[in-house]
């Protein structure tokens, strides 16, 4: 794929999407507010999807009348937000849902995790991490990744090249078997001498023991005259 046309399915793809998800995704939230320093309210947990100016304190609202501000949580040092708050601006078709405190939420980019539960059968498509049934994406930012066009052909082309060289694998297997089938005949047929016999020890041949002697039958008896 030429660089046009990733430029243009990546546009393609933002179009698809609200153009305040990708940089909520990029925030970095519950941090102090520069403005309202000074109060014990400063910490940074809401959005405002009008202005998509950075994270704002409960402080900064009063500056977005109007507007449709967003409150998003912590669970487990990994940002969320409520379903009820969400849905209502955003298809979250196929992104799995917790329930934290009650209420159900969607995390907004992936968590990683080292390796996958025992039995587990589904897995989120681009970080592969573990889902219940029925969904596709862990987060928000697996699903746009996820949905994209050139994720759709970076998969497809990693899928080929697994093919591909599970058939050079083969093909080069093959080969070392048949040359190791050859060496085994070549070694046969050769004049390399075989390993000396037991009994040749440090250049001399140790005569075989002879073995336990038996006293002839009636050997004991005495003889009759």
């Amino acid at each position: 794929m030429s660089r046009t046309s990733v430029q243009g399915a990546e546009e393609e793809t933002n179009k698809s999407w609200p153009p305040w998800l990708k940089p909520l995704l990029q925030e970095k939230f519950f941090v102090q507010c520069k403005l309202h320093a000074d109060s014990h309210k400063s910490e940074c947990n809401m959005y405002c999807l009008d202005c998509t100016n950075g994270p704002l304190c409960s402080l900064c609202l009063s500056f977005h009348k109007d507007h449709h501000p967003i409150q998003i949580r912590r669970s487990s040092y990994h940002d969320v937000i409520r379903v009820s708050e969400i849905q209502k601006f955003l298809d979250i078709t196929g992104v799995q849902t917790y329930v934290i405190n009650s209420a159900k939420v969607v995390f907004l980019n992936e968590r990683p995790q080292p390796r996958p539960g025992k039995g587990v059968v589904n897995t989120c498509q681009v970080c592969y991490r573990s889902l219940v049934d029925f969904f596709r994406f862990c987060s928000l930012g697996c699903k746009i990744s996820g949905t994209s066009k050139n994720f759709e052909k970076k998969r497809k082309d990693w899928t080929n090249n697994i093919s591909d060289s599970d058939d050079s694998y083969s093909s080069t297997t093959t080969s070392i078997e048949r040359l190791k089938k050859n060496n085994d005949i070549l070694n046969n047929n050769s004049f390399t001498p075989s390993t000396p016999p037991l009994s040749a020890v440090n250049g001399r041949i140790v005569k075989r023991r002879k073995g336990i002697p038996h006293r002839a039958p009636f050997g004991g008896l005495p003889m009759v005259m």
